[in-house]
């Protein structure tokens, strides 16, 4: 049976997707970008490194929350929980035990303070802390180093990123680094 509009290149809208259920579903076509690789740096140099390479902008554009003379913070842009930073120094670093004794106390000092921060402006009930050392590690960008701080709430791990593969975000990234940028305490 076709519809107004089909033609042979056609498929009517009602024929396309899941039968009708009971399944409620939420579709985020943009994690098609992160899964494919595309902002995947080529290679593990300096030059390809996107962590390198956002410090020379505008905080906005990358999402850079707070910098210190070391490390800087910013958001994770494909973030596990909203909120998601991660602190990391300038210094193009893949392993915890190169840093120097001063990138080493600023990303401690950086870390707490993402925490304050977090706790100030939106109140979670916890956080997941940690560094994926290497790519078998699960390091997205092995070459240089960074330090997760993911807020977390009571409920906010559900059925959607087990089973459905898909983080539902309450705020635009945008959003939340001018809110995380400005409760940031001025260095």
């Amino acid at each position: 049976m076709t519809g107004p509009g089909d033609g042979p290149d056609q498929v009517a809208a009602d024929r396309f997707g899941p039968p009708e259920d009971d399944i409620a579903r939420l579709w985020t076509p943009h994690r098609m970008v992160y899964i494919g690789g595309q902002d995947k740096p080529a290679d593990s140099t300096p030059q390809q490194c996107p962590f390198c390479r956002i410090p020379t902008g505008e905080d906005a554009d990358g999402l850079v929350v707070a910098r210190g003379a070391d490390c800087f913070a910013l958001l994770n842009l494909y973030p596990y929980n909203g909120g998601h930073l991660m602190v990391l120094p300038y210094r193009h670093v893949s392993d915890y035990t190169d840093l120097t004794g001063a990138e080493t106390t600023e990303l401690a000092a950086m870390t707490q303070e993402a925490m304050r921060v977090l706790r100030t402006v939106y109140a979670p009930a916890g956080f997941n802390l940690g560094m994926n050392q290497g790519e078998v590690a699960g390091a997205g960008i092995a070459a240089h180093l960074h330090q997760h701080v993911v807020p977390r709430w009571l409920g906010d791990a559900n059925f959607l990123p087990v089973v459905g593969r898909t983080k539902a975000l309450p705020e635009l990234l945008a959003d939340t680094r001018a809110r995380l940028a400005a409760a940031w305490p001025a260095r």
